[in-house]
Formats: C-alpha cells, structure tokens, sequence
C-alpha cells in the first residue's frame, strides 16, 4: 500500500478542521431530513402493502391494499373532487394573487399597507381561517346570508349545497393563502426594470398591455413555478373539506379526507390510508416531472 505523503495529510487534516462545522450544520440538517422526511416516506411506502393498526400485529398483504382501493366507490369520487377543486383553485387561487400584485404594483403610495393587509391571512392558523368562514357560511346567522336577507335576496346553505359546496371551500382557500403567492408575484414585479415600463408608457401601452408584453415575459418562470406548486398544493387539500363539510359529504371528499377515513374513522386501516397516500405521491410525482419536462427552458 502506497503511503500517503505528510504533507498532503496535513492538507487533507485542515481541510477537514476548516469544514467542519460546515459538515457539522450539514449533518443535522441530513439527519433532519432523514427523520422527518425520507423515514415517514419510506415507512409509508412499507405500509401501503401491510395490513395494520398498530394495535395487533401487522400482516403482509401485497397488493391488495390497491385492489380494495380501485373496489371503493368514494375512490373515483375522491378524486374528481380534488381535480375539481385543484381546476377552481387554479381560477381563483392562481389568477386572483397575481392580479392582485399587479395592481399593488401601480399604485404610488401606501404599498406597504396594502402588502400587509394582504399577507395576514397567512399568518394565521390555517384551522383559525377555517372557522372564521365557518362563521361565515352558517346557515342561521352567518354573515354572508345576513347580507343576503338584508338585501331581500334568498340564504344559500353555502358548505352544504352541492352546487356551491366546493365553490365555498375554493374561496376559503384562495383567502387564507393568496397572501404568500401575492408577495411573491410583488416580488418579481419589483426585479423587472424600470425602463421597461418607461419605454411602454411613452409608447402609450396601456395596464394591460404594460401587463402582457412586459410583465408576463419577464415573470414567465415565476409564473410556471408557482403554478406547479399551486397544482402540488390543492391536490392535498384538507383542513377546508374536513372543516367544513366533513368526512362524509360525497361532494366535497378529497382524497386526503379519503386517507384520513380509512385511518381513524371506518376502516381503521393505516395500511390502507398509506396506499391511498402512496398512489397521490405517484400521481404528482409524475405530475411534476412531466410539467417540469414539457416547461424546462430550451435556451
């Protein structure tokens, strides 16, 4: 075996005493990641092919967890409710922060004000939001149908009406979160040079055309990010249908209310519940990797 030369095990021992506590902070972070992430992941996965409520031993039952799945009526139902929730969500959750942020944008003073009143929704927590709307939507002496009456016009039962049930969830959402997705468009709007806008207003560009030539060019892959992460988001909805409507409203069940039926309330299945999990962590997975692909700039 060749002996490695003095000095460059010197060099190597400083090296190692010049990092390390960059490999220090490095490794907690690793460990972090590890315990709370990649482990839950992984044990989800182990899961979905086992039969278990962590009261009685579990049992290994292959592939029939996906089986009992596809065998569910609520399965389907699940899902066209999340994509139908994810569709109106993109229309309000996505366009309404950006229009918004365009808006902040033009005027001249109190930007300040006006970007904190949009971001404190966010600072609450997502379940306080919730019973906020609660409020609200109900039926009796809600806010909403006070307005209603007292403008002579009939009370809706909001969370309760199967054509305004996920409708009233999407406008809980867009609320509690267009906050973040607003400070970001603000954001970039604030990267885009000035001389951009000075060269469109001589050219006498209106708002909009300032917006669509100038702004939605420059902002293209903010846009295309936070779509994607938009996407990702509302497909994991849960605290809105589980809140609101509950457990066993058929017209507002999304697939994590899904999950969280087969663990704790009918099937008491955890075994289940990860299958379910296991299949929208394919399905957004490929999602992402496909829009990423198709997205993924050519220059």
């Amino acid at each position: 075996m060749t002996a490695v030369p003095a000095h460059r095990g010197r060099r190597r021992g400083a090296w190692l005493r010049r990092n390390l506590h960059a490999w220090a902070f490095l490794a907690a972070g690793v460990a972090c990641f590890a315990l709370f992430s990649w482990y839950p992941l992984v044990r989800g996965i182990v899961l979905s092919f086992q039969q278990v409520n962590f009261v009685t031993d579990a049992v290994w039952v292959g592939w029939d967890n996906f089986r009992a799945l596809f065998d569910d009526p609520l399965f389907f139902t699940a899902w066209a409710n999340t994509l139908g929730f994810t569709g109106l969500a993109l229309l309000f959750g996505y366009a309404v922060p950006f229009v918004v942020a365009v808006v902040i944008n033009e005027f001249r003073h109190l930007k300040g004000f006006f970007r904190i009143a949009v971001y404190t929704p966010v600072m609450l927590p997502p379940i306080v939001s919730v019973l906020l709307w609660q409020y609200f939507y109900d039926p009796g002496n809600g806010l909403f149908n006070s307005i209603l009456t007292g403008l002579g016009l009939p009370a809706s039962d909001w969370t309760q009406s199967p054509k305004m049930a996920m409708i009233s969830l999407v406008l809980v959402s867009t609320w509690a979160n267009m906050g973040g997705a607003t400070i970001m468009y603000l954001a970039g709007l604030a990267t885009i040079p000035s001389e951009l806008y000075e060269a469109a207003e001589l050219d006498g560009a209106s708002v909009r055309q300032r917006v669509r030539h100038v702004v939605l060019p420059q902002m293209r892959f903010l846009l295309l990010v936070l779509l994607l992460l938009q996407i990702v988001a509302t497909m994991q909805v849960f605290i809105e249908p589980y809140q609101l409507t509950g457990t066993t409203n058929p017209d507002t069940i999304t697939v994590l209310v899904l999950v969280y039926r087969y663990a704790f309330t009918v099937n008491n299945d955890f075994g289940l519940a990860a299958a379910m999990s296991v299949l929208l962590f394919v399905v957004l997975g490929a999602f992402s990797a496909a829009y990423l692909r198709l997205t993924r700039d050519k220059d």
